[in-house]
């Protein structure tokens, strides 16, 4: 039996109080902060000083508070209740920031390009009529297939040649520096490279290696399709081919020496090994890293952006849906082409978790 001093009895009103009170308070005192802060006439520095403190020191008075209302119950709800307390703010922030809009998001696709009207699944049929945004979807699909295919096969060969090389490191290290190039500053590296000028002395890497040779310079990125297109989607691959060599390397390296070895001592060829042994063996890695690089693919927006502006039939998704919203101000289409990323998006990360969870991650 429960020992006295263990018992805890609490006054049931007292519960309801606290319960009650507790989080009204968190959201008088900090909603009175907020409204502070947006209405005071105070210097940048002061302001930056402020939110600081109230950022930091805000969740920790937050966590105080609920931590302590979960003290005040019996041992049994304690337990129930402490965890939510720990997941609580983050939930409801992350719900905040991103079940809201989403759901706004949602709401607004079926209205008009003012969101005055209802049109209801208008926008959506439009996207698969309106040859610009078929142009998108396409070269969207090109990304995904050729961009993750290419990621994944050269960061799995190089992997398994810099494991067996005399300079892994530093060949690691090459290919794996891109990856802390933001994908920006990669569409102005790519720019300079594909850059051409004609009737004049190219400057653009490629245009002056190709004229070395003998060969007319050309407008890469301008080219018909689907060549400009496999020109952007090159500087996806000299990006995410470090990434995915990494998480590769790693896998490879945890695979037991002792069978690969009694597999050579059998007479199983390296191509053997790596079809029969490694690549089963990792096969788990390789679709964890194969729907990490779709879902990238798929909110492609930066490359495109800085290298072309979607123009000569680059246009992706992500960035008709940033025209149409932005510029254009047709909410409805907008909204309705982030609907569809979210879409596309969903059933791989849905894939990836069942994985995990499979592997015993979650």
């Amino acid at each position: 039996m429960e020992s006295t001093a263990t018992r805890k009895t609490v006054n049931p009103l007292w519960l309801i109080l606290v319960t009650a009170g507790v989080p009204l308070l968190n959201v008088i005192v900090h909603g009175a902060i907020f409204q502070f802060l947006r209405t005071a006439e105070l210097p940048s520095p002061i302001y930056a000083l402020l939110a600081i403190v109230w950022g930091v020191g805000g969740m920790y008075t937050v966590y105080l508070s609920f931590n302590w209302m979960a003290e005040q119950y019996p041992d049994r709800w304690r337990r129930r209740i402490l965890p939510y307390v720990f997941v609580g703010p983050a939930v409801l922030l992350l719900g905040w920031l991103l079940l809201l809009p989403t759901l706004r998001t949602l709401y607004l696709s079926f209205l008009d390009a003012g969101s005055e009207n209802f049109v209801g699944l208008a926008n959506y049929a439009a996207i698969f009529t309106n040859r610009l945004l078929l142009v998108a979807l396409r070269n969207n699909l090109m990304w995904v297939v050729l961009g993750t295919a290419a990621c994944v096969g050269f960061g799995l060969l190089i992997a398994i040649l810099a494991d067996r090389s005399s300079f892994e490191r530093l060949a690691k290290a090459i290919v794996f520096m891109p990856m802390a190039i933001s994908m920006v500053a990669a569409g102005v590296i790519w720019k300079f490279i594909y850059y051409y000028q004609p009737g004049q002395t190219q400057i653009g890497l490629l245009n002056a290696i190709v004229t070395k040779f003998g060969v007319e310079p050309m407008a890469w990125t301008a080219m018909n399709q689907p060549w400009n297109n496999l020109f952007l989607i090159v500087i996806l691959i000299w990006m995410q081919t470090g990434f995915a060599m990494v998480i590769f390397s790693a896998a490879i390296k945890g695979i037991p020496e002792d069978m690969l070895e009694a597999a050579r001592i059998d007479g199983a060829s390296e191509i053997g090994i790596f079809f029969r042994i490694i690549i089963p063996f990792i096969s788990a890695t390789i679709l964890s890293v194969t729907t990490t690089i779709v879902v990238f693919t798929l909110k492609i927006f930066d490359v495109v952006m800085i290298m072309t502006g979607g123009q000569y039939d680059t246009e992706v998704v992500a960035t008709q849906f940033y025209r149409q919203f932005f510029m254009y101000r047709n909410f409805g289409f907008g909204s309705t082409l982030a609907i569809v990323l979210l879409i596309a998006v969903i059933p791989v990360i849905w894939f990836n978790l069942r994985q995990l969870k499979r592997e015993g991650g979650f």
